[in-house]
């Protein structure tokens, strides 16, 4: 019997969503859902749709659910990681604060000032889940999928012997968008990728054999491609590759595009196309939207989606249960996969899954310019972690120092004046270690 344990199932969707796909997927007939989340009224609905999707799909599973954890993870197979630490309470001091000092975020929770905040809240309970996992379930297969997600796996492989991987959905999406903007089966384009998450990179893009790239610049020529992701097109135009995360969102993670009002207004667009604030002014609504869907779900007055989607846990879990080996892109450690990035941080490759878990595949060397990119964040990711591990305030703030679109807005006093703020703002959520 397989026993999967999700932490921070309140996020009633997602849990949803990844409780559906094990329950369609093949070779993964009976276990058990053990449901984790400190929010009691939002884990009773993660418990409700659970027992629905079970009843829908007639598999041999159970759920069980509590707001402590220690209770229900003993003997967990699968761990998967989606846990938000005060991201209501903070969402908006994320974004307020830096905007206030003229970094200007469009999603804001991996890099940059909201994203650094939103590490230095979260670690210290991932760190924490992580050594009652340990104790309790020395077995089990880690999955995280909470952001910022590099600097949480970072962080848990140099805390824990666990196995960890870090699976996102944006390689998989990217695949599907540009063989969009190409006209032709996303099955049917080949590619590498590689790099660090959110900014990982297509490489070696063909179709049936024909080199892509070539016919992608030419698409994006064409007004009505470009506007669908102009700032992933910028880059490719001038940067040789296409990037994995939206334009608006990857917009954060250089220095070229959000530093200055006009460059704002030129290159971002509404919504995910890099909309200022776009997360910070929406995610309070969202969450009251998913949570509605699911209390509709289990009303039985909104269909029940049995599909299996694009993430990629079900699939872990079944290679590894039936030893049919697949391939997933994880977040893992750079043990010389990816040759001219640091060996001592965690990087976006392919792996190969079956009965042995998770096996990284080597890459070798990414462009130069492409791995300057990474090097960059790479940097800062090392930074954040050394903080929360050495609780070391001041390494937190050299890590926001050398934040790229940081950076290229403010300058050391000011970066000095924003950290310390946003530091006081939300002392009452932050270690004790980062107080003044």
């Amino acid at each position: 019997m397989t026993k999967v344990a999700i932490i921070g199932a309140g996020s009633a969707v997602f849990a949803y969503e990844i409780m559906r796909d094990v329950l369609v997927t093949p070779g993964l007939d009976a276990g058990t859902f053990a449901l984790v989340d400190i929010d009691g009224e939002r884990l009773e609905l993660a418990h409700h749709i659970a027992e629905k999707l079970i009843a829908a799909t007639g598999r041999n599973w159970s759920v069980e659910a509590s707001t402590e954890r220690t209770q229900v993870i003993a003997g967990t197979d699968y761990l998967i990681n989606t846990i938000e630490v005060a991201g209501m309470a903070n969402v908006r001091h994320d974004f307020d604060i830096p905007m206030k000092y003229g970094v200007d975020q469009c999603i804001g929770d991996t890099i940059g000032p909201g994203g650094i905040f939103k590490a230095l809240r979260t670690l210290p309970a991932w760190l924490d889940i992580l050594r009652d996992t340990e104790r309790l379930a020395p077995g089990a297969l880690v999955m995280n999928y909470t952001n910022p997600m590099s600097l949480t796996c970072l962080t848990g492989v140099r805390a824990s012997p666990l196995p960890i991987v870090g699976l996102c959905h944006s390689i998989q999406n990217t695949q599907e968008q540009v063989a969009g903007y190409l006209g032709v089966p996303p099955r049917d384009l080949k590619f590498r990728s590689a790099g660090i998450n959110h900014l990982a990179w297509l490489l070696d893009l063909t179709y049936q054999g024909e080199p892509m790239y070539p016919r992608l610049r030419e698409a994006a020529k064409d007004p009505a491609i470009y506007e669908q992701d102009p700032i992933r097109f910028e880059m490719m135009l001038h940067l040789g590759a296409f990037v994995t995360e939206s334009s608006g969102h990857f917009s954060e993670y250089v220095p070229y595009f959000r530093k200055r009002p006009d460059l704002v207004a030129k290159y971002t667009r509404p919504e995910y196309l890099g909309e200022t604030g776009f997360y910070a002014n929406n995610w309070p609504s969202w969450r009251a939207e998913a949570d509605d869907w699911i209390r509709q779900m289990i009303a039985g007055t909104a269909e029940l989606e049995l599909e299996r989607g694009p993430e990629y846990a079900s699939a872990i879990m079944a290679a590894v249960e039936t030893d049919t080996p697949t391939v997933i892109y994880g977040n893992v450690p750079n043990t010389g996969l990816i040759t001219n990035l640091p060996q001592d941080g965690v990087v976006e490759v392919a792996c190969l899954v079956d009965e042995k878990g998770i096996q990284p595949t080597y890459f070798g060397a990414l462009p130069a310019q492409l791995a300057a990119l990474d090097q960059a964040h790479m940097a800062v990711h090392d930074l954040v972690a050394t903080a929360i591990l050495e609780q070391n305030r001041e390494a937190a703030f050299y890590a926001l120092m050398l934040d790229p679109l940081t950076a290229a807005v403010c300058s050391p006093a000011e970066i000095r004046a924003m950290f310390d703020e946003m530091a006081a703002t939300e002392a009452a959520y932050l270690p004790d270690w980062m107080r003044l």
